[in-house]
């Protein structure tokens, strides 16, 4: 029987603004925050490391996010975290 966790990444970062322009975006915040989180903990490195990551693991994250445009760019990640404010990223992680 399979769990579903009562708490997911998602929960942990509604909280987060997003501080893209709304016509720009392509990809879901979540999406790429949950990508980048999970990526991380399985050892990644750099951004081309979680894109990496991300598309070797598309069949399972798609079962759980959206990814209307598939798996963003490591150019996406760089540029979506240099525009998270850090100090909502970390209480957001720390929850």
């Amino acid at each position: 029987m399979k769990l579903k966790p009562k708490i997911t990444i998602a929960d942990h970062f509604l909280g987060i603004e997003d501080p893209r322009i709304y016509r720009t975006k392509r990809h879901n915040l979540i999406d790429i925050i949950t990508i980048a989180v999970c990526a991380v903990i399985c050892g990644a490195d750099g951004w081309v490391a979680i894109e990496t990551y991300g598309c070797a693991k598309y069949e399972w994250l798609k079962t759980f996010l959206e990814l209307p445009n598939g798996i963003p760019s490591h150019d996406t990640f760089a540029r979506v975290f240099t525009q998270i404010n850090p100090q909502q990223f970390q209480s957001c992680f720390l929850d």
